[in-house]
């Protein structure tokens, strides 16, 4: 269903404007860097596959500060594609934050995202939207075939699939997947950092988003250079620890740091117990059972650890209220004798 907003607020002037241009159905995003020579095509490629689409699109490229022709590839294009929109960004910051800013100027209701070096195939966007169609939040692709060399990229990317998907509890095949489909109520609030694009299903799910996945084609690169290397699978473990905290202990991170604290205090005081056991029962003096130390240290690495648990708790306070975030998601409100 389309939604049409015909005006808009001038906060400065304090009237309303009308605002005569078309709402946007469907808005692909696709962060590039460096893909000359793939760029024309994939173009070329979304147009044809959405050249039967019954509403109005956008194509949205992300250049990632590009050290190559990409910007001006890009530029030419603009001239002929009154759908096409390009931001480039002023330097090489991350294709999550390419993708994050690709999100932050989207205005589809519902936002595809997919890979520039043409891996993807633009022809299952189609098949994603169908699915968005039937009532599913999230399409996430699944490249069941790819071709990828297996050491280097399919190995490392079935151990982070597992990896985060029990962590998380959203299991899916493959998180590495750009191409996406997502309705953009669920992701237009969430901010991206790090390698945290590929979490957007997780975020999405814990928010109660209906979540497929479809098989997607998978090809091979024939143009460009690939710019993933096994580093980054270090990156997305790490950055794995913080959606786990957001997504479990975001509203309350007292009962993270106050589980830990609580059971090392506990192993502080067992630890004194036993001290004063030994004392009375083997005469093992105290200032001579190292256990005593261990006591100390595990009451006062516990107590601190409740301490920043207040701490995040404030923290966590302030940063909802300063932006008036609320700790919840609303689907829909239904009100008697309305539609």
């Amino acid at each position: 269903m389309r939604i049409a907003y015909p005006a808009s607020f001038n906060a400065f002037q304090g009237n309303w404007i009308m605002d005569n241009k078309p709402s946007i159905d469907l808005s692909v995003v696709i962060p590039v860097y460096n893909e000359q020579e793939n760029v024309e095509r994939l173009h070329s490629e979304i147009t044809t596959a959405l050249s039967g689409y019954s509403g109005n699109y956008e194509i949205i490229f992300v250049d990632d500060g590009s050290k190559d022709d990409t910007a001006s590839e890009l530029s030419r294009l603009l001239e002929k594609d009154p759908h096409l929109i390009v931001i480039v960004l002023s330097n090489n910051f991350g294709q999550t934050a390419a993708m994050s800013a690709g999100f932050d100027h989207a205005q589809g209701e519902v936002i595809v995202t997919m890979d520039g070096d043409l891996q993807n195939n633009p022809g299952d966007i189609t098949r994603m939207l169908a699915l968005i169609n039937e009532g599913y939040d999230v399409v996430s692709g699944w490249r069941r075939n790819r071709k990828d060399t297996f050491l280097n990229r399919r190995l490392p990317s079935w151990l982070a699939n597992q990896l985060i998907s029990w962590v998380t509890g959203v299991y899916l095949h493959d998180y590495g997947c750009t191409l996406k489909a997502y309705r953009k109520r669920f992701i237009k609030n969430i901010r991206l950092y790090g390698e945290m694009h590929r979490f957007i299903p997780a975020y999405a799910a814990w928010l109660g988003a209906r979540i497929i996945e479809l098989e997607v084609n998978h090809r091979p690169r024939t143009a460009g250079k690939s710019k993933y290397g096994i580093f980054r699978a270090f990156k997305v473990v790490l950055d794995l620890f913080t959606v786990k905290f957001l997504g479990s202990f975001s509203s309350s991170p007292i009962y993270l740091f106050g589980m830990f604290g609580f059971l090392l205090a506990s192993g502080g005081v067992l630890a004194g117990v036993v001290t004063l056991i030994e004392k009375f029962t083997l005469g093992v003096w105290v200032h001579k059972n190292p256990l005593i130390l261990l006591a100390i240290f595990l009451f006062i690495l516990g107590f601190q650890f409740i301490l920043i648990g207040l701490l995040a708790e404030l923290l966590i306070r302030t940063y909802h209220e300063s932006q008036n975030k609320p700790p919840y998601f609303i689907k829909e409100v239904l009100k008697k004798g309305r539609a």
